[in-house]
C-alpha cells in the first residue's frame, strides 16, 4: 500500500514480470518518490486499475498516464468521468463491472462494491497461487463481497471511521449521514463483526485502511480488529495502512 487514507490511495500489486498499480491519488512526484522508497520507479508500471472516480483515488491519474503511457483499466460508466489532457489521452481499457480480465501474468476480477459513486469496483488479483483483495469505499459488506473475499492471501479492508467519533466529529449532519448510509464507508464495528464471524482464517495478513482523518485513530482500529482476530484463535497478522508513508512490501 503506498497510501491509504481519505485524501489518497494508491496500492503496488507486482510479480517479477508485471506490475499493475490500482488507483492514483498521490501526485507524480509523490508516487514517485514512495515507489523509490520499495525500489521501485513509475515507468516499470504495465498498467492501472482504478476502483472509483471520487478524488482520493483518481487525482494524479491523468498526470500519470500523461507521463508513463500505460492502459488504464476502469468501467464503462467510470470513463466518462475523469479528464484527461488532451493532448496526451491514454489508452482507457473499459470493462462491465464484475468482469475478468488479465494483465500480464496477473489474473483481475472486479466486483460491484455499494458506494455513492457511479459504478465504484473491488479488485482480486490472482497469481501463481496467491489472491489478493483489495476493498475499500464501501457502507457494508453483502454476501457477494464476502463471496469474493474468500481464498485471500492478503485482505485489504477499509475500516473508515469509529461510529460515535464520527457521531461528535466537525462533520455536517448531511455528511455524517452519507459517511453511515449503506453507499457509504465501513465503521470498525462493522469490520470486527465481518472478521470475528466470516473472515477467512485462510488469510494471513489483514490490512484496514482508508482511515478518516477526522473520525478514528490508527490505535483504536488496531485494538477493535485485533481483539476480534483474538477471539477465533486466527493466525492473521494484522496491519495499518496509512496515509503518509508507503507500508512494508508483502511478499510471497
Amino acid at each position: 500500500m503506498l497510501a491509504s487514507g481519505s485524501s489518497a490511495n494508491c496500492a503496488l500489486i507486482a510479480t517479477e514480470k508485471t506490475r499493475v498499480l490500482v488507483d492514483i491519488g498521490l501526485s507524480f512526484r509523490e508516487l514517485s518518490k514512495r515507489l523509490a522508497s520499495i525500489e521501485e520507479q513509475p515507468d516499470r508500471i504495465d498498467a492501472v486499475v482504478i476502483t472509483h472516480e471520487h478524488t482520493d483515488h483518481i487525482s494524479g491519474v491523468a498526470r500519470f498516464a500523461k507521463r508513463v503511457p500505460v492502459p488504464i483499466y476502469l468501467t464503462r460508466l467510470t470513463g466518462p468521468t475523469i479528464e484527461w489532457d488532451q493532448d496526451a489521452a491514454p489508452k482507457v481499457e473499459a470493462f462491465q463491472a464484475g468482469a475478468s480480465f488479465s494483465v500480464g501474468d496477473i489474473e483481475i476480477d472486479s466486483f460491484t462494491i455499494p458506494h455513492d459513486a457511479i459504478d465504484p469496483v473491488g479488485f482480486c488479483f490472482r497469481a501463481q497461487g496467491i489472491k489478493i483483495a483489495v476493498v475499500t469505499d464501501l457502507g457494508y459488506i453483502p454476501d457477494s463481497i464476502k463471496f469474493h473475499l474468500r481464498g485471500s492471501h492478503i485482505l485489504m479492508l477499509e475500516s473508515n471511521h469509529d461510529l460515535e467519533m464520527l457521531k461528535v466529529g466537525p462533520y455536517p449532519w448531511s455528511v455524517k449521514q452519507r459517511v453511515m448510509s449503506r453507499n457509504g464507508h465501513l465503521a470498525n464495528d462493522v469490520v470486527a463483526d465481518y472478521v470475528g464471524h466470516e473472515f477467512d482464517a485462510c488469510t494471513t495478513t489483514l490490512i484496514l485502511g482508508h482511515l478518516s482523518e477526522h473520525n478514528n485513530h490508527p490505535e483504536i482500529v488496531r485494538l477493535v480488529a485485533q481483539q476480534a482476530i483474538d477471539r477465533r484463535g486466527l493466525a492473521t497478522r494484522l496491519l495499518i495502512a496509512g496515509q503518509r508513508q508507503a507500508t512494508e512490501v508483502f511478499q510471497f
